[in-house]
C-alpha cells in the first residue's frame, strides 16, 4: 500500500513538472512544436556547422543540400527568442555567412 502510495505520487509530481514547462513555454510566447522543431534544428546547426569549415570544397548537390538544411534551421531558430540560443549565436552566424558566400557563388555561376 505505501508503495502505491509513493509510485502515485511521483507520477503526479512527473505529470506537475511537464505542465509546469509547458506552462513556461507558453509564458514566453512559444508553441510546443516550435520550440520541439528548435531542439532538432540545434542539433542540425552543429552538422551544418561541421561543413561550413569546408563549403569551398563541397559539390554542387552538397552545395543545395547544404542551403535547403540552413533554411530550415533559420526558420527554426526565427520561431525562438534569441535569449534562448545566444551560446549557439557564434554557430548560426558561421553558417548564415556559408550561406550567403554559397548563395553569391550559385549566382555568379549562373
Amino acid at each position: 500500500m505505501e508503495l502505491m502510495i509513493i509510485v502515485y505520487f511521483l507520477v503526479f509530481i512527473i505529470f506537475a513538472l511537464i505542465i509546469y514547462a509547458i506552462m513556461q513555454l507558453k509564458l514566453a510566447g512559444m508553441k510546443i512544436k516550435d520550440f520541439w522543431s528548435f531542439i532538432e534544428a540545434n542539433q542540425m546547426l552543429d552538422k551544418l556547422y561541421a561543413f561550413s569549415k569546408k563549403y569551398e570544397k563541397m559539390s554542387v548537390q552538397e552545395q543545395v543540400i547544404f542551403l535547403m538544411e540552413a533554411e530550415k534551421v533559420f526558420n527554426a531558430f526565427d520561431k525562438v527568442p534569441k535569449i534562448i540560443w545566444e551560446e549557439e549565436y557564434d554557430k548560426y552566424t558561421d553558417v548564415l555567412d556559408t550561406y550567403k558566400n554559397i548563395k553569391v557563388l550559385r549566382w555568379v555561376s549562373n
